[in-house]
This record gives C-alpha cells, structure tokens and sequence, in this order.
C-alpha cells in the first residue's frame, strides 16, 4: 500500500499536503482500493466553510457511496474539476491528478491531530 511519508492521514483515510495555510485533500490508496472503480464525484462548492471530522463530499464507486470528510477546518479554496470528466483520476493517482479540494485552514494547529505516515499504515494494518 502507498503511503507517501510526506503527507497527514485522517482515520477517516483522506490524506492532506500542508503549504502554509493551504491544505490539498484527497483520498488515500488504502480508500481507493477498497472503494472498488470510482464513477462520480461531488466536489463542495469553492467559498463554503469547513469543519474539520464533517462530512462535505462524496465519491461514488461500482461498490458503494462513501462520504469524504474534512480533514480540517477552514474554507473551500479550490477544487479539482477534472474529476467531472475524469472520477477514475481518484483510482489511478489518489496522491496526485486524484486530489479532491484544497482548504484555506482557519486553524493550522488542528493538523497536528492528524496521523502521520507509520500511524496511518498501523491503523490500516490493523
């Protein structure tokens, strides 16, 4: 299972990349896996305001619906588009083409609750 040492994990298997304020979310590799083949994407509306561990979007797969959550609080910065066109980018590059949202954080400090690499990898070894 990929899981860069670079990047925080949530239990709820979403990763983040922290550039200053700014946090890129997508899902992890364990959660692309065992979501199955990814055919939809609900991406929240840039502008709308977060709280971290609350639902805010939705990946749709062959298998399942599953909701992604904020990792952290703050507001929707951006989104990734491309999805609309192209859900499979989740399967194929979870950790890069595949990111979900970036968030402005309200609060940088909430990051540090998040998991890193050996923590995640324990959890999902468990």
């Amino acid at each position: 299972m990929n899981v860069p040492e670079h990047l925080h994990y949530s239990a709820d298997h979403e990763w983040i990349a922290i550039d200053g304020t700014t946090a890129r979310v997508g899902i992890t590799d364990y959660a692309q896996d065992a979501l199955g083949d990814v055919v939809f994407v609900e991406l929240p509306d840039v502008g709308t305001a977060v709280v971290a561990n609350a639902s805010i979007s939705e990946v749709e797969s062959t298998k399942s619906v599953s909701d992604i959550f904020a990792p952290v609080s703050g507001t929707i910065a951006e989104v990734n588009d491309a999805l609309a066109d192209a859900p499979e980018r989740l399967n194929e590059d979870p950790y890069g083409e595949g990111w979900l949202f970036t968030i402005t954080m309200s609060d940088p400090a909430e990051a540090e609750a998040l998991l890193d690499a050996a923590a995640y990898l324990a959890l999902i070894e468990d």
